[in-house]
């Protein structure tokens, strides 16, 4: 495949944009190369500005769960922007899309919407710090909440990626209240609440984390963080940014049935557009401005754009009964597929999969948590990332990163991606 156009558009981001990009991970710089300028896409498929087309499998990293151009998706967002584009005042709609939320997500009363998955979850810690009045909280390795001071301790996906997990600018008196605990290390967090007795505000998690690639929670581990939680005045906070209405209408809390105090949410419930929200029972909901004394705010927050954008796409999900086993289906499709073509060719590789998020690790060992995922080998990763790319297949330019399988996937796309690996494979 030709890159020109897209290798001179970078050309010239990088002079009036800091690296090229708006956002770390889509520079290439983890696995190589220029990064693809997207021009258009359209359900599975990208469209680049070379005339390339692809196999998409990040999905706007989550968001498009029925895919790119969802025509229903589209068709709001445009009788809506002719109405008008924000307005700073409430709308019907904000109050439409909180009581459909509320009706799918199990354990809360109220959710407040933000413009995106890192505002929801610094919102869900301030207000978690003012409900309990404690100040420290517990996060993982590898967890990835966002760009915000307190979470950029130990984080995943791009921070990793770019060899700064522990970023400059944030305050020593920041880190020291955030306490790193092992992913799926229930004993490693009895420890640390022990060693911090009475001070932890909450616990902050991602229930399938995505930003290490796609890691499960062990059998008995929410579990166990939920009995925690309860047994020391400790709020739990579940990051369902990727995991919410994705892996189920209410998302990992219906799929594990454990119920998190407070709920944080993004991608799917936005769209496609910028869009973040948490939830929690009424009693912690009630504490925020102008209610209580826990202050949170935006300009943009609940814009009609995106809240019809949002309303539609958790409409389509609550009337179809099918969906989520369609991409259940779909996903298990393809890891079978995978691991078949890599088996084939001797490679030394792990596939972790929840629903229809997946990641292939290239280590054979369980990969359970931040340190095993740094395991694997990363030059296999690059040339398995630009291998798939010259067959027209997109996965995140990242070994830290999840796949997100779309409903718009036929399985000729899937047959066609498991042959790619194949060939792919071959070559090392």
């Amino acid at each position: 495949m030709l890159y020109e156009r897209s290798s001179q558009l970078f050309a010239e981001a990088e002079k009036v944009i800091p690296g090229g990009v708006n956002s770390p991970v889509r520079a290439f710089k983890s696995v190589g190369g220029t990064p693809i300028f997207v021009q258009k896409a359209k359900g599975a498929y990208l469209y680049d500005e070379d005339g390339n087309r692809l196999i998409d499998y990040i999905n706007s990293w989550g968001p498009m769960i029925l895919g790119h151009a969802y025509e229903p998706v589209v068709n709001a967002v445009v009788e809506r922007a002719k109405l008008g584009t924000s307005f700073g005042m409430p709308t019907a709609l904000e109050t439409e899309i909180a009581q459909l939320a509320v009706k799918m997500v199990p354990g809360i009363d109220k959710i407040r919407f933000v413009n995106s998955g890192t505002e929801a979850c610094m919102s869900a810690v301030r207000l978690a710090r003012g409900f309990t009045k404690k100040d420290k909280i517990i996060k993982f390795s590898g967890c990835y909440h966002g760009h915000s001071d307190s979470f950029l301790i130990q984080a995943g996906s791009g921070a990793i990626t770019f060899g700064a997990p522990n970023s400059p600018g944030v305050t020593a008196g920041t880190a020291k209240d955030t306490l790193l605990a092992r992913y799926n290390d229930l004993e490693n967090v009895a420890d640390i609440i022990r060693a911090n007795s009475g001070e932890i505000a909450a616990i902050i998690i991602e229930p399938v984390a995505g930003n290490m690639g796609c890691v499960p929670p062990a059998k008995g581990f929410l579990e166990g963080l939920r009995a925690l939680c309860t047994e020391n005045g400790i709020l739990l906070l579940f990051d369902e940014v990727m995991t919410g209405f994705r892996l189920a209408q209410g998302g990992a809390q219906e799929l594990f049935g454990i119920q998190a105090d407070i709920v944080m949410f993004g991608k799917v419930i936005g769209g496609g557009l910028p869009v973040g929200a948490f939830a929690a029972r009424q009693e912690i909901m009630d504490y925020l401005a102008p209610l209580g004394p826990v202050y949170q705010a935006g300009t943009l927050s609940g814009n009609p754009l995106a809240m019809a954008a949002g309303l539609t796409m958790l409409q389509e999900i609550h009337n179809d009964a099918t969906l989520f086993n369609r991409l259940a289906e779909k996903t298990a499709y393809l890891e079978k597929g995978i691991d078949k073509k890599l088996q084939e060719y001797g490679i030394k590789y792990t596939i972790n999969r929840v629903g229809s998020m997946i990641s292939v690790h290239f280590d054979e060992r369980p990969v359970t948590d931040f340190e095993s995922a740094k395991n694997g080998d990363n030059d296999t990763f690059k040339k398995f990332f630009h291998g798939l790319l010259k067959e027209g297949i997109y996965i995140a330019p990242s070994a830290y990163e999840t796949w997100f399988i779309t409903d718009a996937l036929s399985y000729e796309d899937l047959d066609y991606t498991i042959e790619a690996v194949g060939k792919v494979a071959a070559t090392f």
